[in-house]
Order: C-alpha cells, then structure tokens, then sequence
C-alpha cells in the first residue's frame, strides 16, 4: 500500500455529536455512572457476537452518544489549528491502515483538562487531553497516542467489553439497527437500551478502563499502525517514558491503563519487527510550530 504522508494535507471533517435529547437525555457524568447498578451480565463470546451483529450506522450513533457524554462532561478546547494539525495525523494514520474508511469518518477533538489521558468511542471520535498533548515531545509520539486510540476503534474494544444482557440480545436481534427509527423495536425501547449501553460504556472507558490484554494488544496495533503510516513505531515508547514520568497514581492513564513499565516491556517486545526510515527531522518544524 502506497503511504500518504501528512504534508498532502488530507481533509478534516467537522466534529459533530449527537444531542442529549435525542437519546433521552444522557447526562450522567463518570462519576455517577460508576456508582450505576448493573444486572443481566454475559459472556464475553457473547459481546464479541454482539458487535459483529452492529452495522457500521449502529456503531456509530452509538459512538456518537458516548462521544456528546464525554464533551458533556469535558470541556472542549478552542484551538482550530491544533485540532486541525491532530486530525492530519490522525487521517495519516487512517488513510494508511487496514480499516481506512468507516461510517462517519475519524474525527479527534481536545478536552480542555491538564488530566493526562485519551478516549476513543466505537464509530471513529478520538478525545486527547490537553494535559496529554502537553506531555508530547515529538509529532510521533503525539502520533503514538493517536495510533493507539485508533487501534482501539479499529479492534472493536469498546463494544466487545460490554457486559450487559439487555444490550447483547438487542444487538444480537438486530433491534439497535437503524437507531432512531421505528425498525425492530420501538423508539422507547431503543433508547432505553441506547442509554444503558452509552453509560456501560462510558465506565469501561473513562472509570475502569479497558482489560489490559486490550491496552497491550492496542499497544502492539499501534506499532503497525505508526509503521505503516511511516512514523517511528518508537515514538509509543517516547510517550510512555514521559507519562512514567508525569502520571499520578490514580489518575486517567495511571487510573485506567496498565503501568507504563508494563507497556513499555510489551512494545520492546515487538519494535525489532519495523524497520522504518528515520523522517523524524521533517516534522520537527512543523510540531514545535504548532505547539509552541
């Protein structure tokens, strides 16, 4: 596959999330989420069977609800110009992976917070810190957070993770498919189950965090996905030795992904794999101009 690189300037498309209201008012922060009593658990076989029953339409409202949850809670940060520098390297990324097109596109936003973290919703929207964008020292390792947050999107994590019986035998009987119309099921119904499934998600995300064979598994599809895009795989491990170094105990990433010395002995394991040229200096200029 023929590699398309940053500086061809590769459109980005707004960022737009679906409304509160039209999903019966998902307001419930983290915090409340996480005290939210949960019934009906399955296997994970059943998830996994679950998702792959989803069109790529249900996975994206579902993605976008969880998204409008996140911004509901985070404020957004006003900076077009960075934005716009995350989502040419994040179509960088994209453009050259194995699942380059998906429903509504990838889209990455800035949470205004200085907590050090990311999130990623099924459906392509990609949340980065400020906090997080500020621990970077390079265009790659800016690239490596992103890789990862993608490779979550790409693996299916966030729905694969869910738990809850009501929203598998929905998923399974084709009730979310074409969300927000009267098609197997009524409209109460399936925003009842939109609304469950949004919260469960939000808790594995934000609260509790992933298992953490899926960070190490996204870890190591981050590698291929830097490599492939033809940044240095790397720059994961440039990012992870700054968060060892400014993560608190307790909090985003130190709360809700494995230990950086963990990470970074996974991704040791699997950089001899890439052998990718060393175009680092290119984007020096343009990372320190646009974070300067």
């Amino acid at each position: 596959m023929k590699k398309i690189i940053l500086l061809l300037g590769v459109p980005v498309f707004l960022f737009s999330l679906l409304t509160c209201e039209s999903l019966g008012k998902i307001t419930e922060g983290p915090a409340r989420i996480a005290g939210a009593a949960k019934t009906g658990w399955v296997t994970a076989s059943d998830a996994i069977k679950a998702a792959n029953s989803l069109t790529p339409a249900d996975e994206y409202y579902l993605g976008r609800a969880v998204a409008a949850n996140i911004a509901g809670t985070y404020p957004l940060y006003n900076n077009a110009a960075l934005q716009n520098y995350l989502n040419k390297i994040c179509s960088t990324i994209t453009i050259n992976s194995p699942k380059p097109n998906i429903y509504n596109g990838y889209h990455v936003a800035i949470l205004n917070t200085n907590e050090i973290n990311a999130f990623a919703t099924p459906g392509g929207h990609i949340f980065v810190t400020r906090g997080l964008i500020a621990c970077a020292s390079s265009e790659d390792a800016l690239a490596s957070v992103i890789a990862h947050e993608v490779a979550h999107i790409q693996l299916r994590h966030a729905l694969t993770s869910i738990r809850n019986a009501r929203y598998v035998n929905a998923a399974i009987s084709g009730i979310l498919t074409g969300v927000g119309e009267s098609i197997g099921g009524t409209t109460k119904e399936k925003t009842s189950i939109m609304k469950d499934s949004v919260n469960e998600m939000i808790t594995t995300m934000v609260v509790n965090g992933f298992s953490s064979n899926q960070e190490l598994e996204a870890d190591i599809t981050a590698l291929e996905l830097l490599a492939s895009a033809g940044y240095q795989p790397s720059g994961l491990v440039e990012m992870l030795d700054v968060l060892k170094e400014k993560q608190q105990g307790g909090q985003g990433f130190g709360k809700t992904h494995p230990t950086p010395d963990v990470r970074i002995a996974n991704v040791r394991r699997y950089l001899g794999k890439y052998k990718v040229a060393d175009t680092r200096s290119y984007r020096d200029k343009r990372y320190k101009a646009i974070l300067r």
